[in-house]
This record gives C-alpha cells, structure tokens and sequence, in this order.
C-alpha cells in the first residue's frame, strides 16, 4: 500500500533522505526533541519504503516502542488514511528495535548483530537510527569506524548528540562541542534551537557543500514534539 501522500506532506521531505550511506546527526541540549525528530526520520523513511532498525543505547524497548506509537497515532489523527490499522501493522513489520547498554556498545558488537539479521534473512535494514551514542568519551576513530560500517552495509544512518550548554567550543560551520571537531563525517547536521515563543526550530548545517544552509522553516511544536511548517 503507498504512502506517497504522507511523504508529501511530511515537513522532513527537505532533508531528502533517499540517498543511502550517508549519516546524519540531531544535536540538541537534553529534553529538547532529539528522540522525537530521530522517531519522525525513521518513520518517513518507512512510509517510503525503506526498513529501518532503531538502535536505542541506554534505553529499554517499551519506552522506545512509546515513541512510535504516540507519533504515528498523531500522524493518523493529521491525516487521512484508508485502512489505519494496515498501516500501524506495516510500520511494525518495518521497524526493527535494538538495545545497548552504553557500556556494550561498539562497532564489532552492531556489526554482529546487524549481519546475524540479514545472514539468516531475519531483517535487512536500509536505514539505522543510533539514539543515545556518547559523543562525549568517543574519538574520531570510533566514528570513522561507524561510518565505515554505514558505507559498507549501504545504511544511511542517523544518530543523536546531546550538546552541554556550559560547552562553548564551535566548529567553523557552527557545530558545538562535542561533535565540533567530526562534524566532517556528517553530510547533515540539525541543531535544536529553542526559540522565545517555546518552540524549537531546525537549524539545518550541510557540510558536503561547507557551509550552513540555514533554518528551512521547521520548528518542533514543543506540545506533541511534531515538525511542523511555520
């Protein structure tokens, strides 16, 4: 059943994300939405066609199944949809949950799992979420390992960072601390930025052609965490 109405409406088409093996990244300040933009990516992918494997660190499977649930219950209450509950069922049968503790998380141990899936023709995933990865104790080589990994499993792949206010370090394209110094391996960089009227805007930073894009308009409705147009 095609969704071709959804993925043109959804706000998250600017980021055209049908391009696999690339990696992006949502940094934010805790609490700001980071979770909830990565549960909305992974679900325009699905709408799409595509299967993706959400890979939570540090955080159980009911609390991540949550998220996906209550966004895709707003969505259907957005929109209009012929048959609701074929949907719910695809979106199940496309999403894949994956725990880590922080502790156990590396690029041998995702590689494992990940080939165990498509070897015995379990799951083959074209899109990997990484939600909670600490940025704050890895080195470059740990990402550049993981982007290797992304290159060669076709993956594009979006992670999240949790940026600290009291950090003041930037890198020349206006990425903070801890990624300012690997915001080179991302080809799309999103900044949650609140904003005085309690909303938070997307800051969109493209580092394949060097320099900052700009807001494209979206904002996070601090209510129901969804992007909206303004």
């Amino acid at each position: 059943m095609a969704y071709t109405s959804l993925t043109q409406q959804n706000p998250l088409r600017v980021l055209n994300m049908s391009k696999d093996s690339q990696m992006g990244l949502v940094m934010a300040r805790a609490g700001l939405g980071k979770t909830a933009l990565l549960v909305q990516i992974a679900l325009d992918a699905i709408l799409r066609g595509k299967r993706v494997i959400h890979v939570s660190i540090g955080q159980g499977i009911d609390k991540t199944r949550v998220w996906y649930d209550d966004i895709l219950q707003l969505i259907l209450q957005g929109h209009s949809v012929d048959r609701p509950h074929e949907l719910i069922d695809m979106v199940s049968r496309h999403r894949m949950i994956m725990t880590f503790q922080a502790s156990a998380f590396s690029r041998a141990r995702l590689e494992e799992r990940l080939n165990d899936l498509v070897l015995q023709d379990i799951f083959r995933p074209n899109c990997l979420i990484v939600d909670g990865f600490d940025f704050d104790t890895a080195d470059r080589e740990a990402l550049e390992d993981l982007k290797n990994l992304m290159e060669s499993m076709h993956l594009q792949a979006w992670f999240s960072a949790v940026r600290h206010r009291e950090d003041l370090r930037v890198s020349p394209h206006g990425v903070p601390a801890p990624c300012h110094e690997i915001d080179d391996l991302f080809d799309t960089i999103i900044l949650l930025q609140p904003r005085e009227d309690a909303s938070i805007e997307l800051e969109f930073i493209n580092n394949s052609s060097e320099h900052a894009i700009g807001s494209k308009g979206l904002r996070l409705d601090p209510t129901t965490m969804m992007v909206k147009e303004r």
